[in-house]
Order: structure tokens, then C-alpha cells, then sequence
């Protein structure tokens, strides 16, 4: 004699979300694309201020805006109840999706 079958669910029946899971989830997707971008920009600028092929004020400008970006994602994370930590997702056998310490 086997155990009780588990229940079946029908599909009319409606999923239990929580509404602040979601949001949180969402909220840590959407800022680690945003962390992985700005880590890429950063990257492309160093190499371009390392090429030589920016002028002064263009490295400024570069600065200012990463700096700015940097200071924007700290709020959001703040503002999320994330840290630095929560952004890299664990890709397995590949690694973090971000480096441990960017340029």
C-alpha cells in the first residue's frame, strides 16, 4: 500500500505570490544588468584613457558620469535593502557574472 496521493492542482487555482519577493527579485535582476553595464563602461573608458585617444575634458566628463552612475547605484541598492554582494549572481561552474574586484 502506497502513501496518500499528493494533491493535484488545477489550473484555475491562483499562485500565491508574495508581492515583496517579486519586487525584491526584480529589483536585484534589473540593477545587476545595470552594475555589470556600468562595470563594462568603466572598462572600455580605462582602455580608451590608456589608448590615448580621449582628450582632457572627455576623461572628465567620463569621470564624472561614472562617478555619478556609481553614486546612483548605491542609492538604489540602499533604497532595495541590497549590497554590492546581492548583484553578482553565482553562474555555477562559470563563476560570478561579476568580477570580485572591478578595475
Amino acid at each position: 500500500m502506497t502513501g496518500p496521493e499528493p494533491p493535484v492542482r488545477r489550473l484555475g487555482q491562483r499562485i500565491e505570490v508574495d508581492r515583496d519577493a517579486v519586487e525584491h527579485g526584480f529589483a536585484s535582476l534589473v540593477l545587476t544588468v545595470v552594475e555589470l553595464l556600468r562595470q563594462l563602461m568603466e572598462r572600455q573608458a580605462l582602455r580608451r584613457v590608456d589608448v590615448g585617444d580621449l582628450t582632457d575634458d572627455q576623461i572628465e566628463r567620463i569621470g564624472e558620469t561614472l562617478m555619478a552612475l556609481e553614486e546612483q547605484m548605491a542609492e538604489l541598492r540602499e533604497h532595495f535593502g541590497l549590497s554590492p554582494e546581492d548583484l553578482n549572481l553565482d553562474l555555477g561552474p562559470l563563476g560570478p557574472l561579476l568580477p570580485r574586484d572591478p578595475p
